[in-house]
């Protein structure tokens, strides 16, 4: 799912496609884990695209409240990414408080199937929000909502009210993110 206006890509068709040609495909859950898919498992979830030649990353800050991120993908893959991914090589491992908390909130996940069916709920009740108050709310397929509001000083402002009403909402503007000016979502 893209982060700045809540599309998701065509994964079933990016598979079958993977597939056709022998390519490896690598999806970014990091803003469907928690909120897309049977129990919260994410987009690839949600589009059956679980099998295969898929490599999936995802953030452990998003919808779990931890930090620090996770690849699921076959085996060799993984091995590969240990000993060759520069990233992973001069990193530390996890801290334990974020491998706990983060397991902590799978599992309230897991346990509670309805809670990404909610946070998809409340994302349409804030946009319909905005909307009902004028603002231009663009399509989205899950709990992202991309409501632009104009010059940089106002999605400032918007961000503000909101943080004073107790919604947290990020706000991108140039040159940040240039195809999503002055928006807050």
């Amino acid at each position: 799912m893209f982060s700045v206006d809540g599309d998701l890509a065509p994964l079933a068709e990016l598979a079958d496609l993977a597939t056709q040609f022998g390519a490896l495909l690598v999806v970014d859950e990091a803003h469907s884990i928690g909120v897309l898919g049977h129990a919260g498992a994410g987009a690839c979830s949600a589009a059956g695209v679980l099998a295969g030649d898929v490599v999936r990353t995802f953030t452990l800050s998003k919808s779990l409240g931890s930090q620090g991120g996770a690849i699921a993908a076959t085996g060799p893959v993984v091995e590969h990414l240990i000993n060759t991914a520069r990233s992973f090589i001069f990193d530390t491992g996890l801290a334990p408080a974020a491998v706990g908390s983060a397991l902590a909130a799978t599992s309230k996940v897991l346990s509670h199937p309805e809670l990404p069916e909610q946070a998809r709920a409340a994302t349409r009740t804030l946009a319909a929000r905005a909307a009902s108050a004028g603002w231009t709310v663009h399509d989205h397929d899950a709990a992202v909502a991309s409501i632009p509001v104009g010059r940089s000083e106002d999605a400032l402002l918007a961000q503000r009210v909101c943080a004073d009403a107790g919604v947290d909402v990020g706000c991108f503007r140039p040159p940040r993110s240039p195809t999503a000016s002055r928006a807050c979502g």
